[in-house]
């Protein structure tokens, strides 16, 4: 297989992220639980974690062909690895606010050197969206086993425990061995560099591609879907307990569950795209997500409890409802490769640094107004509301699939 050290390397890449980035909705729970954190106040995490990633994509994604690709991603590592080793010594809400902000700053080098990065090892448009929905469904893979291993190390009935911090040096091994992977890895960066041009010139053409009507509607789909998905992944744990009066390593499960769904729809999504246009998949996606939502909610909402539930004798509501992520799955990794497949070579670090920005901030203000609906109504209310970005996503991703018909990007 052609590149094939390369792409174990940004395989591993996207698995690490998986485990530190989505480790937000259980490190949400659990400082609830044993700092007594309100849901408000906990919600800021997912700001610390994706503000950073909007704010550095936004400043680098122009040069990172300049300073290297390989060399970004081994800079992102190192720090996450660093930064894992510290996290068992420590119990305050403060270093969280710290970690995923590194956790943030290095995803951005990470991300944007990734997408960049796909474009130079695949020569075609069905290559790049294979590519693109396998490493999508590495990284919900990397979210499955993250949420299931976690709950381990989770103690249900000491919420004081610290236990769950010793996780962290699984994921400070992981990343080291991911950078020693990618230390060793071969990659050609040539038609990535744009030689004799300056750095403004480089976000010049970021600036002027941001404008066009076709980056503007995808971006918005973006932005639409990651408010969507981090609403859902970020709070799917907290729900599970407070809703559904879940103990809390069986909330984290079915954090995993989830991600089990999303992973399953990503390679399935990656597989049905050669069969039938990326617009009909989609389409059948959301109004399939919406449907869930409003078939399980009631549901959830009539479940008599009487005590805590375990996955034995729990309803099958409880079940039913990480099938949203199957659904939702190939969404971003489609929209993103049918952007990306359509510019030159040279101009996917700009995009992807876009793609980065309007993703992080989707992520924060999804958590934070399902955090505030959550603490001021309930989950179901909160839920409830991701029918609105469901149904903007619809509109905006049928004006996208005319704009590139069109090929208004050029």
């Amino acid at each position: 297989m052609k590149h094939v050290g390369i792409k174990i390397a940004l395989f591993l890449n996207y698995f690490v992220f998986a485990f530190l980035l989505n480790s937000v909705g259980t490190v949400i729970l659990q400082v609830q639980r044993s700092m007594e954190i309100s849901k408000a106040s906990a919600s800021i995490l997912e700001g610390f974690k994706d503000i950073p990633i909007a704010i550095a994509s936004f400043i680098l994604a122009s040069f990172l062909p300049k300073i290297g690709l390989k060399k970004s991603m081994l800079l992102g590592l190192a720090l996450v690895a660093i930064c894992c080793f510290i996290t068992p010594y420590t119990n305050q809400f403060w270093y969280f606010k710290f970690l995923f902000l590194m956790i943030g700053i290095s995803f951005a080098l990470i991300k944007v050197s990734v997408f960049a990065t796909i474009g130079l090892i695949t020569n075609s448009q069905k290559e790049h969206g294979s590519f693109m929905g396998i490493i999508e469904g590495v990284f919900m893979g990397g979210v499955l086993l993250g949420n299931i291993i976690f709950s381990l190390f989770i103690d249900d009935n000491n919420p004081k425990s610290t236990n769950w911090l010793s996780m962290y040096w699984l994921m400070g091994g992981l990343s080291l061995l991911a950078f020693l992977v990618l230390y060793f890895s071969i990659l050609d960066e040539t038609e990535a560099r744009i030689k004799q041009r300056e750095f403004k010139e480089d976000f010049k053409e970021m600036m002027l591609l941001i404008i066009k009507p076709l980056t503007v509607v995808f971006v918005l789909s973006i932005f639409l879907y990651v408010l969507t998905e981090q609403s859902f992944q970020t709070w799917f744990p907290t729900f599970y307990t407070d809703i559904i009066n879940a103990p809390a390593s069986m909330a984290i499960q079915a954090g995993a569950i989830l991600g089990g769904a999303f992973m399953i729809g990503r390679f399935l999504g990656g597989f049905i795209l050669k069969k039938i246009k990326w617009i009909y998949l989609l389409t059948t996606c959301i109004i399939s997500a919406g449907i869930i939502i409003l078939l399980v909610l009631p549901l959830a909402n009539n479940m008599d409890n009487q005590g805590v539930i375990s996955w034995t004798q729990a309803p099958l509501v409880v079940y039913m409802m990480p099938a949203i992520g199957l659904f939702l799955a190939p969404i971003y990794p489609t929209i993103n490769s049918t952007i990306l497949s359509s510019l030159p070579k040279h101009m996917h670090s700009s995009m992807s640094g876009l793609i980065v920005v309007f993703s992080a901030l989707g992520g924060t203000t999804g958590s934070i107004i399902t955090g505030n609906v959550f603490q001021r109504y309930d989950g179901f209310t909160a839920f409830y509301l991701s029918l609105i970005p469901l149904a903007g996503i619809l509109i905006s991703i049928w004006i996208l699939y005319n704009l590139t018909r069109s090929r208004q990007i050029n």
